[in-house]
């Protein structure tokens, strides 16, 4: 078993500046909160966004498909499409072949949203790109994709 450290104010600055998850979930928090203002006046977070555009791209997922691919817990996705089924953003259905299953799919309303959500988020997002030091934003995208694959618990 590793020696025990003190935690004193050397040991706070050494994982307040090299700790990676740390400096990750800050950043997080920050790009949601601008993403968040960015889709408030469309009526939506940057999680519903995310979620819509990810139901858009799976093609009619099924809920546990949906959180999976997204990370998230179950529970989680089916508080955040209960939201959405609710405001008839998206269609919630059994599935046919499994009767505990649920399919999820965007609405018309649901895709006339993310179609007027889209132009905000290139927008902003090429914002967000240009703001980036060493101004090579696919380097980011690839070592994120990395440690979200690598590490993801199985």
């Amino acid at each position: 078993m590793a020696k025990a450290i003190p935690v004193d104010k050397a040991v706070v600055r050494e994982v307040r500046d090299n700790c990676l998850c740390f400096a990750t979930q800050k950043a997080a928090r920050a790009l949601a909160r601008r993403f968040d203002r960015l889709f408030a006046g469309l009526g939506i977070t940057n999680g519903q966004y995310s979620m819509m555009m990810a139901v858009s791209g799976i093609g009619a997922p099924k809920a546990l498909d949906l959180a999976d691919f997204l990370a998230m817990d179950q529970a989680t996705v089916t508080a955040a499409l209960k939201k959405l089924s609710g405001r008839k953003l998206v269609s919630i259905r059994k599935d046919k072949d499994d009767g505990r299953a649920r399919r999820v799919s965007l609405t018309s309303k649901g895709r006339a949203l993310l179609a007027r959500a889209v132009p905000l988020w290139r927008a902003a997002h090429a914002e967000i790109e240009r703001e980036l030091p060493q101004g090579d934003p696919e380097m980011l995208r690839r070592g994120l994709r990395h440690v979200s694959s690598e590490l993801r618990p199985r």
